[in-house]
């Protein structure tokens, strides 16, 4: 019955609390409930009345903090300026208790039932919001998802309709290249001619990877790894020239790979393609080292050179598709090297310093 009488009280000064509540609570311009903010707090202040008159309990507390909490998730609001509302309203409420004349034991009865009002309607608040902000960002990573499969569907038909439209004439040329040179040894610019020619067929393959048509169609074969930097090595050669970059290869001559070995070609390529694009750029000693060797069961290949670093915040997204840093980029390339190397069981990654960027892969031995 005591309570009740605080519960009277309480609502004998309503009005006065819940003014100077709309008049210091933290409210946002851009909130799209703004005009509503001193509406909650209105009814919070009767809660609080009505859970000293035992008339509600913690499920009612809930149903309206789940109500609260739906609304600054559509707010877009900050959880701080919530949070700042709530302490406000307690410490009014508390105030006003304290111009009555009640016995200690009484307010301090009452004071631990406010206290506990409170505290479970913003449990329930932050915890709610934090729910349904956890839900708008995975409907947001799942749109994001999507929309990546969607574009890599589009480039994969793109792909596809493009080799079969493109490459029977560039093999019919790059042949015909390859016979004016057996014909004509002394021919000047056949060599040129037909380097360029590799280098375009190269990127049309690397766009066919991305397609689900240019996924795995090939027989697998066991590999020497040696022999197949020699062969990329020698196809990059009038690059590597241009680019004056110094080349060191160690490769472990036993190093075998089961797998695919045009699509693992067309990985180390990449990644070295990529290191004579950034040193291109660099004054001084133009470095790649290429490593290969066995650390227990596993092959580990490293392809470092000593260009400029890699951003830290660029690094967690360098084998995205559609991401580069390249004028002309397709911001494929990566994303092709990352998705051939998880199709053969293993797992590429990437460290770079001011010392150097260092690209590793590590496969199961054959």
């Amino acid at each position: 019955m005591a309570l009740d009488e605080l519960a009277l009280f309480l609502g004998e000064h309503e009005e006065a609390v819940v003014e100077e509540f709309r008049k210091r609570s933290m409210v946002s311009e851009r909130d799209r409930f703004n005009g509503m903010i001193h509406l909650n707090g209105q009814a919070m202040y009767r809660m609080v009345a009505d859970y000293l008159r035992s008339k509600i309990t913690h499920e009612d507390i809930k149903l309206f903090a789940s109500k609260v909490a739906n609304e600054r998730n559509q707010a877009q609001s900050n959880i701080g300026d919530f949070i700042f509302n709530v302490c406000l309203g307690r410490e009014l409420v508390l105030k006003v208790l304290q111009k009555g004349s009640f016995p200690a034991g009484l307010l301090l009865e009452a004071m631990i039932k406010i206290n506990e009002c409170f505290d479970v309607f913003l449990v329930h608040t932050v915890s709610r919001y934090t729910e349904l902000k956890d839900s708008d960002l995975e409907e947001k990573k799942l749109y994001i998802e999507r929309s990546h499969k969607d574009r890599l569907t589009i480039l994969g038909q793109m792909a596809s309709s493009f080799v079969h439209e493109f490459r029977n004439p560039l093999t019919a040329v790059l042949g015909f290249s390859r016979l004016l040179k057996e014909d004509y040894p002394d021919l000047p610019y056949v060599d040129i001619i037909e380097n360029e020619l590799n280098q375009l067929n190269y990127r049309v393959s690397q766009f066919l990877l991305v397609s689900k048509k240019g996924a795995v169609h090939k027989n697998k074969e066991v590999f020497s790894i040696a022999l197949l930097f020699e062969e990329i090595l020698s196809f990059l050669y009038p690059n590597i020239v241009d680019v004056n970059a110094q080349i060191t290869c160690t490769i472990d001559p036993g190093l075998l790979l089961d797998g695919y070995r045009d699509e693992m070609r067309q990985v180390f390529i990449n990644i070295i393609s990529n290191a004579l694009d950034v040193l291109q750029r660099k004054n001084g000693d133009k470095e790649i080292a290429i490593n290969g060797h066995r650390i227990d069961d596993m092959i580990a290949i490293t392809i470092s050179n000593n260009g400029p670093s890699i951003p830290p915040d660029l690094l967690s997204v360098i084998f995205e598709p559609f991401f580069t840093t390249k004028e002309l980029g397709t911001g494929i390339g990566l994303y092709v090297c990352k998705e051939i190397i998880e199709r053969h069981g293993g797992v590429i990654t990437c460290e770079s310093s001011d010392r150097q960027t260092v690209f590793s892969m590590y496969f199961k031995d054959a």
